[in-house]
């Protein structure tokens, strides 16, 4: 059983209490909830203050990287007077002076296949905010092999990109959508190629969104539907992806879930 509300906790979150599809009962289940956020940058920003915000009980970031001044202009979470401290840990005092009745933990390290597992394995949901295709393919194979949803977003230049993950309940994972075989190994980094910073803003507060509408179980969840931001249009383009049933990374768990619907 949750134990009860606070009246501190009843003050802060008294706005989602007044809502029925979230109450004093989804306000606990957040509060029993726990997040691993990869990357503390320019997704990880919003995405990591919302939840926190949103009362999300434990909050993981990893990231290896440290705050530059070019960071800035997008990071939210980090300030001028924080340059070369590492991320997560500017975060974390970003996010503990938002809310202190929020646990946050610091992994300043690379995510690896080697590190991986133990760390996803550790909480409810993953959320990857990610800058590089071989960091998003490791938390893909982790989330798969813990069965744990994937908040999953993206950003270059004036677009950005949503959707969530779930093979364990027989959706497609982010290899059935980018096979890492013909993923572009040169696509251009926001260092290469520049980025809006409000675009990271958006489409990090999406993300946030999606995460706690898979915490509380509200609404239609993003799974086998991918959104497409064009900031310069203003357009939002949604488009159906599907499971590839020969994927080499989720076509067993997949095919174990259809045996067992069967």
């Amino acid at each position: 059983m949750f134990a009860e509300l606070t009246e501190s906790e009843i003050q802060r979150y008294s706005r989602h209490i007044l809502l029925p599809e979230v109450g004093g009962t989804g306000q606990m289940r957040l509060r029993n909830a726990s997040v691993l956020i990869v990357g503390a940058g320019g997704l990880g920003s919003p995405l990591a203050c919302y939840l926190a915000a949103a009362g999300v009980g434990r909050v993981g970031l990893v990231d290896d990287d440290r705050v530059e001044l070019s960071n800035l202009q997008r990071q939210i979470l980090h300030t001028t007077d924080r340059v070369g401290v590492a991320k997560v840990e500017s975060a974390a005092r970003a996010l503990s002076a938002l809310n202190p009745e929020v646990a946050i933990e610091t992994h300043a390290v690379r995510l690896t296949d080697g590190n991986a597992a133990a760390l996803v394995g550790g909480y409810d949901l993953v959320c990857d905010g990610c800058d590089n295709f071989d960091t998003r393919y490791v938390v893909n194979r982790a989330c798969i092999a813990a069965k744990r949803t994937l908040v999953s977003a993206a950003v270059t230049r004036f677009e950005g990109q949503l959707t969530t993950f779930r093979p364990h309940l027989g959706g497609p994972c982010y290899n059935c959508l980018y096979p890492e075989t013909q993923a572009a190994p040169d696509a251009p980094s926001c260092g290469d190629a520049g980025v809006f910073g409000a675009v990271t803003g958006v489409l990090g507060t999406l993300q946030a969104t999606e995460a706690l509408k898979e915490l509380l179980d509200l609404g239609e969840s993003m799974d086998g539907r991918l959104i497409l931001w064009d900031a310069l249009a203003t357009r939002f383009t949604t488009i159906r992806i599907g499971r590839d049933p020969h994927c080499l990374v989720c076509g067993r768990v997949s095919d174990q879930v259809a045996a067992v619907a069967t």
